[in-house]
């Protein structure tokens, strides 16, 4: 089950990278993380950049409403998430 955690300003979603795949994608939940693929490779911040991406047109936001919270250099990272609720985010995905 996707782990979701309340913040002042929005939602708290966990991530767990995969980049250098063949395509961008949302691969499902595993140990409570969304699994995204992205073709993107983790250098000087692209793969970040293109987690944004992906994650604002899978799930129908604008860019500047995901923040990177943690996670900079990690695979598992914590986005913010502005202007949407848990209720919202589940039946989007």
């Amino acid at each position: 089950m996707l782990e979701l955690q309340p913040h002042a300003d929005g939602i708290i979603l966990l991530v767990r990278a995969q980049p250098g795949a063949k395509a961008n994608e949302l691969r499902g939940v595993r140990e409570g993380a969304l699994c995204v693929a992205i073709t993107q490779a983790p250098e000087k911040g692209k793969a970040n950049k293109a987690l944004r991406e992906v994650l604002a047109k899978e799930l129908g936001l604008k860019k500047s409403q995901i923040q990177l919270l943690s996670g900079e250099t990690s695979q598992s990272k914590k986005f913010l998430l502005r202007g949407i609720t848990a209720e919202e985010l589940r039946q989007r995905l």
